[in-house]
């Protein structure tokens, strides 16, 4: 049985016809035997993402073309055969896991920025490009790429744009949805298809360019990818205060509007993340602080000047204490530590995380919080609360032991709760992280039948053999 989802009851499963040898080789002959990979011991690390239950593939296929992809996903509809497309693999939903075996399409040689045109204000890039590399690469050219998950070290903008990847400047500069001017990709069917084009206005026929971001690898093969840029900020600064409840702390969202300030990112740590945070690094925190907020600002010299000091005047004047102000990028940095940190801090609270990233309105982040922690309670169960204050996306995160099955189920529960609380407070059960298999189940409380059934003819008429992603979102 998963631990993680009711959708997924076995990880026994038929061999699939990838497996057959002669399959096998033909998926040498189009990429060449040096790209399949069918050792079990190198297909292992495709077989998951970052919550780390696998679900080994028959092969995995390491194409560098869209020409390649295509022919392989013609291959698997003659031969009705799975195929994953897999980016990075530091999901958290299970969306580049193949559930039903077959092949998994690696991007990793894909990884090629092709042309940064700084007039125009564009990037196309392939999708195994890492998020950090194209932000370093266009930086040089005095352009500014936003998305920024967390994962950005290690995530290929392929990935990026089939789960719509947010992060923490997302407050003010939206998440990747709002940077694709327009892509390549390879049908399900083995099309290749180009959507948008390389300008910011393109209203020529249906927006398939929007339908492919978030469309967690189930209805096409990403295999370029223009990307809109944006001139680089002269400067940034960034502010850390912590308060004496949730509700103090997250009152200043609002407040920094009223001030007619927009922060590039407006992070909230819970009392359980300063404890934990505080008790394995020492960063000095008070540990009866019910909450802390990270500000940052960008823009000129003097734009960043005088938002850093509304900033911080809003921080006082909401009941924050021990207000920090850091303007060099080494001290940023060192006030971005205490958020970097809570990771590995609260490793100790449990081997398995169950880490949801629930969205509501950002008025309602301390109801909901204060419905989570009393969640967690009711459930035994330890949780940590953190993330996006600025567009109320905050990441959950129930800790138990993976070897107690009762712990499991009632982290499961209240899991389930939280979807429900976050509904009842108009939101919804992910942000950025998406659906894949892991939230499969919890969809339907989300989603009217009607909106899931558009969604699976959409599916059915791009893929009519259910080659591509199976497995995930409908049950």
């Amino acid at each position: 049985m998963s631990l993680f989802s009711d959708s997924i009851s076995s990880h026994k499963r038929a061999h699939t016809a990838a497996s057959d040898a002669r399959v096998v080789e033909r998926l040498r002959e189009i990429v060449g035997a040096e790209n399949v990979l069918v050792d079990p011991e190198k297909v292992e690390p495709y077989a998951q993402d970052a919550i780390k239950e696998k679900f080994p593939p028959e092969a995995v296929v390491l194409p560098r073309t869209a020409d390649e992809i295509s022919g392989i996903m013609r291959l698997a509809n003659d031969a009705r055969f799975p195929v994953t497309a897999r980016g990075g693999g530091v999901g958290y939903t299970g969306g580049a896991v193949p559930v039903e075996g077959g092949v998994v399409i690696g991007t990793d040689r894909m990884n090629e920025i092709k042309e940064i045109k700084a007039d125009d204000l564009y990037a196309v890039v392939e999708p195994g490009v890492t998020t950090y590399v194209l932000q370093q690469a266009v930086e040089s050219h005095g352009l500014f790429y936003p998305p920024d998950p967390a994962s950005y070290k290690n995530s290929y903008i392929g990935g990026n744009i089939a789960e719509n990847a947010g992060g923490m400047r997302s407050a003010k500069y939206g998440v990747t949805k709002n940077y694709v001017l327009g892509l390549e990709v390879v049908t399900p069917t083995g099309e290749i298809i180009r959507t948008g084009g390389r300008t910011s206005k393109n209203v020529v026929g249906f927006d398939l360019t929007g339908l492919m971001c978030g469309s967690e690898g189930m209805l096409g093969i990403i295999t370029e990818a223009t990307l809109k840029l944006l001139p680089l900020p002269e400067a940034t600064a960034t502010l850390r205060a912590t308060f004496h409840t949730m509700t103090e702390a997250c009152a200043c969202v609002p407040a920094f509007t009223r001030a007619r300030t927009t922060p590039v990112a407006i992070e909230v740590l819970d009392r359980n993340s300063i404890e934990a945070v505080e008790s394995e690094f020492a960063f000095g925190l008070a540990r009866d602080a019910g909450a802390l907020l990270l500000v940052s600002v960008d823009g000129s010299e003097t734009e960043v000047e005088r938002a850093a000091l509304v900033v911080e005047r809003v921080l006082r004047e909401g009941g924050g204490f021990d207000v920090l102000h850091a303007r060099a990028r080494e001290e940023q940095d060192r006030l971005w530590d205490v958020r970097r940190a809570l990771s590995p801090a609260i490793k100790k609270y449990g081997t398995l995380k169950f880490n949801e990233d629930v969205v509501v309105p950002r008025s309602r982040v301390p109801e909901l919080i204060e419905r989570v922690e009393e969640i967690g309670e009711r459930y035994s169960t330890f949780v940590v609360n953190f993330g996006h204050a600025g567009d109320g996306n905050i990441h959950v995160n129930f800790m138990c032991d993976a070897r107690d099955r009762e712990a499991v189920t009632r982290a499961r529960e209240a899991v389930r709760e939280t979807f429900a609380a976050s509904i009842a407070l108009g939101g919804t059960i992910s942000g950025e992280h998406g659906i894949g298999y892991i939230k499969a189940a919890y969809m339907g409380m989300a989603l009217s039948e009607q909106t899931i059934e558009t969604m699976r003819r959409i599916k059915r008429a791009l893929d009519p053999n259910g080659i591509l992603n199976p497995g995930k979102m409908f049950i």
